[in-house]
């Protein structure tokens, strides 16, 4: 899929944050678009606004956590438009809370949307893709939190643990029955969307994403380019790679770290926000974090996505290198 022009890409979550700056990439990139979330008003007003600047779109209101549901979307997209050529699990809710304050019936919902939600729209697209010709493609949102936990969002890295797991495994059996049907794992860093206002609170202050910060639309443009170049896996931002070398060889010493720097750091002085979206929508459609704006660009994302030009780059640097170091060589007055 060398353009989007044409295809047909289901997103869910895509009444906010990274869902909602793919859907409008996508549709200005000539896609259809399927939209899905919890609030239905939102998504008809998005698809309204989609389709007024030329593209298509269908909304229709969808909780990932009902696997009907879910199997819903599938019929409707495929009713609508023929065919499903991308499906985005996006969908995703959180908690800032000490796992021994946080309320079971919380963490169970964080897991019922971010695991089981993906676990659902995965084996439904999975199962649409299969019924045609060419496969399709299947990009599946995770974060840097699927490698490393990190204080006071305990159960949403767990969840994503949980959907790295999955994602992994469901891509090695795929590639073994149904090669034509791609996986991909995109994992952002921090995010500079809604997430803390949209974030269950437990805390005494506003809580805030870690920095640094990227800006959505990176984790879009990412989602995007799996969809055109089949990839196994997107890191958004460069915080999880560095802290991933450190973690694998210190890691009591990195448990000490984080526990030590990340509550602090995850604590604002910005007005408490009052409302949250773990168990009904907030009927805001944020795309953007209203304290920051998130860093434009990441030169490690970019390179994931070109990698063959990052190793000819790299090879290039090191054959000047080399040739460098052989010409002062050959006039070392001292030799």
């Amino acid at each position: 899929m060398p353009s989007l022009a044409g295809q047909v890409i289901v997103v869910t979550g895509a009444s906010s944050g990274i869902g909602l700056a793919t859907a409008r990439l996508a549709a200005r990139q000539g896609a259809s678009i399927v939209l899905a979330s919890r609030d239905e008003p939102l998504l008809r007003r998005l698809a309204r606004e989609i389709e007024e600047t030329g593209g298509q779109a269908l909304a229709v209101r969808t909780d990932v956590a009902v696997e009907a549901q879910v199997e819903a979307l599938v019929d409707r997209a495929v009713a609508r438009f023929g065919r499903i050529d991308a499906f985005v699990n996006n969908a995703g809710i959180a908690a800032y809370s000490t796992l021994d304050a946080l309320p079971l019936a919380e963490h169970r919902r964080i897991f019922e949307t971010n695991y089981w939600g993906l676990v659902h729209g995965s084996l439904a697209a999975v199962r649409h893709f299969r019924s045609r010709p060419g496969g399709g493609r299947l990009i599946n949102v995770g974060s840097v939190n699927s490698d490393f936990a990190i204080p006071l969002l305990s159960a949403y890295s767990a969840s994503k643990h949980a959907v790295k797991g999955f994602t992994d495994a469901l891509r090695r059996e795929l590639l073994a029955s149904d090669p034509a049907i791609t996986v991909t794992l995109i994992k952002p860093s921090g995010i500079a969307t809604g997430f803390p206002q949209h974030a269950r609170n437990h805390l005494a202050e506003e809580p805030r994403v870690v920095p640094p910060l990227y800006a959505p639309e990176i984790v879009a443009d990412a989602i995007l380019d799996a969809v055109r170049h089949p990839r196994r896996e997107i890191v958004v931002g460069a915080v999880g790679p560095a802290l991933a070398v450190p973690l694998a060889l210190f890691p009591r010493a990195m448990d000490r770290l984080l526990a030590a720097v990340v509550p602090p750091l995850s604590k604002s002085r910005n007005p408490r926000t009052r409302t949250d979206n773990l168990d009904a929508p907030t009927g805001e459609a944020l795309v953007h974090y209203a304290h920051a704006p998130g860093l434009p660009f990441s030169p490690y994302t970019a390179m994931q996505k070109r990698p063959g030009l990052t190793v000819l780059l790299a090879a290039t640097a090191v054959i000047g290198a080399i040739a460098s170091r052989r010409r002062r060589s050959r006039y070392d007055p001292r030799r």
